[in-house]
């Protein structure tokens, strides 16, 4: 049961995606990102990730002002983290005035991922 209720709470999450995420998703979807496949709105160890790379152990987390100085998030990072997982944290206004800056983060990440 747990699991359906994850997948019901994704989809609703991916009908109502933030601007920042509409706008990194489109960079993301499709294999655009160093032919890397992510996923959006994916259950990781018990938390729904905003994008997930599965293959490459990567999840990608946007934040808005309401996460400032999270100690839930912080447990959320934990968690992902101890299923095997890096995380990497963007504020969305970071992402939406600097889109090119995340995603080069983001290939830094798959490319030290594909070296290990």
């Amino acid at each position: 049961m747990a699991r359906e209720r994850d997948i019901d709470i994704a989809r609703t999450l991916r009908r109502r995606s933030t601007e920042a995420e509409a706008r990194l998703w489109t960079h993301l979807r499709a294999r655009q990102l160093e032919g890397a496949k992510f996923r959006r709105q994916m259950p990781v160890a018990g938390y729904i990730a905003d994008f997930a790379c599965p293959a490459a152990r990567l999840v990608i987390e946007l934040d808005g002002g309401q996460h400032a100085d999270s100690t839930a998030d912080a447990q959320r990072t934990a968690a992902i983290e101890s299923a095997g997982y890096l995380v990497l944290r963007f504020w969305n206004n970071d992402v939406l005035a600097n889109t090119e800056g995340a995603l080069e983060d983001i290939r830094r990440a798959l490319s030290r991922s594909r070296n290990l």
